[in-house]
């Protein structure tokens, strides 16, 4: 029979919730077949259909076809035997099942509670996953809230339909709140939980200054000058590089603003962050020089292969390039995305003084050379005896002051040399019982790796347990810089099987 109140329920309820009226009469008919259950016995397979316009019950009891009954006792109400089953179907097959439709159901008081008990929680289930996905499309914006309480030093914002939590890691140092207060924040992650979507907040990543200063400067927002670089420390100092996509628009001055009004306003909200705007560059060597401003750069070193970056100032630009607490090199770092060693012009001199020392000396002891042909080599870019050994002729030949037999004579040596050390190489090895493994860490040559089992690390589980500061100390200064001994010990640690 039509039962038009159902329509009425479902419509009021999924308008009242602000949830589809299908989960509605989902819950509705979920709450009839326990109902259901409870008069006919709860091992029957009973399911109930509601007609979405008359409202109309439909209860019916499902039983599966099956070959022989199983040996549970409470699962044998919802099965039939094939040979009965064809008494109500000629043509049945096993997996089917037989539908009996069953007389509606008079609800009692304590039916119809329960009934009522498990439509509420439904319908509070798909107000949950309402909430849910409407605050997960949230994610990567910025929300406004009102301070609702303080727990734990955790900020609890009311933001509309739901509650969101600023962790005290996520607030602006030296930042206080009280109730009532209007709070703007980054939607950092939503997760899905029992008790309703947990809505995580932040002030402090890069991403909120990234989306303020959208916001505000209407060439962001636009596509017109695009963010390449976010670098912060929160409520200190922040590096943000930007690039126009139309070479007519100043990228840095439509971010700064008329007398600086645009990024006033992104100060204003980071409680007086000191924001530099730098111009972004495919060169990198320029884009290093602008991250590191303002200081003055004289020169920069890329290494690429190690992702180290060594820059060389003034010796009294020293000062500026690194910072206060070496902020400014530490936020260009970030910026960049790469290590940045800064040095003055006086110690990249005397270092690169002492590099050729020990490289002159390697090369006159190796191949028995005078002091000349060792600083012809240096000057060509040959950093090791191996190097010689094995590049191509021509190349050795075509240095000034040598010829084709001085070449000859040198790579002869060379290779001479390298046979002699792996060799020797090889029986040390043996002696000192070093893994194999070891031996094929990428930034370890030999000497350090007998220098490292002399020391007792003779394993890759012995390198890999070590420190970067550890390994510097072992191997002595000048061998290894902190990045590189980051590196060999990463590389330890990736062939020990310490990570997937």
């Amino acid at each position: 029979m039509p039962r038009p109140e159902i329509v009425l329920v479902a419509d009021t309820v999924a308008r009242e919730k602000n949830i589809d009226k299908e989960d509605v009469f989902v819950a509705m008919e979920i709450a009839i077949q326990k109902a259901a259950r409870s008069k006919y016995g709860f091992e029957h397979d009973i399911r109930a259909v509601i007609d979405r316009k008359t409202g109309a019950i439909n209860l019916s009891r499902y039983r599966e076809i099956v070959d022989e009954m199983p040996e549970d006792d409470e699962s044998q109400a919802a099965k039939i035997l094939l040979k009965d089953a064809k008494a109500y179907k000629k043509d049945a097959k096993v997996g089917e099942f037989i539908i009996d439709t069953l007389p509606p159901i008079d609800f009692g008081r304590i039916a119809a509670q329960t009934a009522k008990q498990v439509i509420m929680q439904k319908v509070r289930d798909a107000e949950r996953n309402k909430q849910f996905e409407e605050y997960q499309e949230k994610v990567g914006t910025i929300v406004n809230g009102t301070v609702k309480r303080i727990e734990f030093g955790n900020v609890i914002l009311d933001i509309g339909k739901a509650e969101a939590v600023l962790r005290r890691d996520e607030i602006i140092p030296r930042e206080k709140f009280k109730n009532g207060d209007r709070v703007r924040a980054y939607v950092l992650e939503v997760r899905r939980e029992n008790k309703g979507p947990q809505i995580f907040l932040s002030r402090t990543c890069p991403e909120f200054m990234a989306k303020l200063f959208t916001q505000e400067v209407p060439e962001i927002y636009d596509g017109v000058v695009k963010i390449m670089g976010v670098a912060r420390d929160p409520g200190s100092k922040a590096k943000l590089a930007v690039k126009a996509n139309d070479m007519t628009i100043d990228a840095v001055g439509a971010c700064v603003g008329l007398r600086g009004i645009r990024v006033q306003a992104v100060v204003t909200e980071l409680q007086g962050e000191k924001i530099d705007i730098v111009p972004y560059s495919e060169d990198k060597a320029q884009y290093i020089v602008s991250a590191l401003a303002p200081a003055e750069v004289t020169k920069v070193v890329l290494d690429e292969e190690n992702g180290r970056i060594e820059v060389v100032v003034p010796q009294e630009q020293f000062s500026i390039a690194i910072g206060r607490r070496g902020q400014n090199v530490k936020l260009a770092s970030q910026l960049l995305g790469s290590d940045i060693d800064v040095l003055t012009e006086e110690q990249e001199q005397e270092r690169r003084s002492n590099e050729n020392k020990v490289r002159s000396q390697r090369f006159i002891e190796a191949l028995d050379v005078d002091e000349m042909i060792a600083h012809l080599l240096i000057a060509e870019g040959f950093t090791t005896v191996d190097e010689v050994a094995y590049v191509d002729l021509a190349e050795l030949a075509g240095i000034e002051g040598f010829d084709e037999d001085v070449a000859t004579e040198l790579q002869s040596r060379a290779k001479a040399y390298v046979a002699n050390r792996n060799a020797e190489f090889a029986k040390q090895s043996e002696t000192l019982g070093i893994d194999e493994k070891l031996k094929s860490v990428e930034g370890l040559d030999q000497d350090m790796i007998l220098a490292l089992a002399n020391k007792d690390i003779k394993t890759i589980d012995d390198l890999a347990d070590l420190a970067a500061d550890e390994l510097i100390e072992l191997l002595g200064e000048n061998v290894l810089s902190e990045t590189e001994a980051n590196s060999v010990i990463m590389s330890a640690r990736t062939k020990a099987g310490w990570f997937e």
